[in-house]
Parts: C-alpha cells; sequence; structure tokens
C-alpha cells in the first residue's frame, strides 16, 4: 500500500521473543557443526533478535535463510556447475547483511551464547 503522496506505507514489524526460536534444536544442530560454524549461525540469530535491527534486514535475512534450508530451488542442485548458483546469492546476501548490521554488542551476546553451548577447548 502507498499513502496519498506516494509514499510507502510503514510496515509493522514485531521483535522476535527468544522464546519463540527452539534453542535446543539448533544447539544441537550447531554441536554437529562444530564452534566454527556456529559462530556466524548465532551471530545472525542474535541478529535478527536484537530490537535495533531494521525489519528490513531481519525480513531479507529470514527471506534468505528460508531459501537456503528449504529443499526447494529456483535452479535444481544436481544441474552441473549453475545448480548451487541461486543458493549462493542468498549466502551472499546474508554474509553482507551480517557483515553490516553486525554491532559489538550483537556480536558479545553471540560469542557468550557460543561459550555456553562450546565452552573453550583448554
Amino acid at each position: 500500500m502507498s499513502s496519498a503522496n506516494g509514499a510507502a506505507d510503514p510496515v509493522e514489524t514485531e521483535v522476535l521473543e527468544s522464546t519463540v526460536v527452539d534453542e535446543g534444536t539448533l544447539r544441537r544442530l550447531l554441536r554437529r557443526a562444530g564452534r566454527l560454524l556456529a559462530r556466524p549461525a548465532i551471530e545472525c540469530l542474535e541478529l535478527l533478535l536484537d530490537g535495533d535491527t531494521p525489519y528490513q534486514v531481519r525480513f531479507t535475512m529470514l527471506a534468505a535463510l528460508t531459501y537456503l534450508l528449504l529443499p526447494l530451488d529456483l535452479i535444481p542442485d544436481f544441474i552441473p556447475a549453475a545448480g548451487f548458483s541461486d543458493d549462493l546469492v542468498a549466502l551472499t546476501a546474508l554474509l553482507g547483511l551480517c557483515g553490516r548490521h553486525l554491532t559489538p554488542d550483537i556480536r558479545l551476546r553471540a560469542q557468550r551464547k557460543l561459550d555456553r553451548w562450546f565452552p573453550p577447548s583448554r
């Protein structure tokens, strides 16, 4: 929708509460992947949960994550060379957003969660 002057009407957004995310399932999945792969995933989660993250960023991140996780593809993965190109576009968008919008506070919260879920080996 747009207003009388042609500008887009603001979209109502809702901040995700951490109780909405099944952290137990995410933790089990990430334990299989290890600390190295868990760090960016937890940073993305914290970015999504952060109330200061613009709604457009959250929406784009959720769309990219959904596309990467769903088995349906615009270009089937079994097609040589081109099969993973659509996945690469979604992953590039996700990494770009994270790189631009991660704050030191979000990184710190993610690091604390990472250390709780994967205690550093000594």
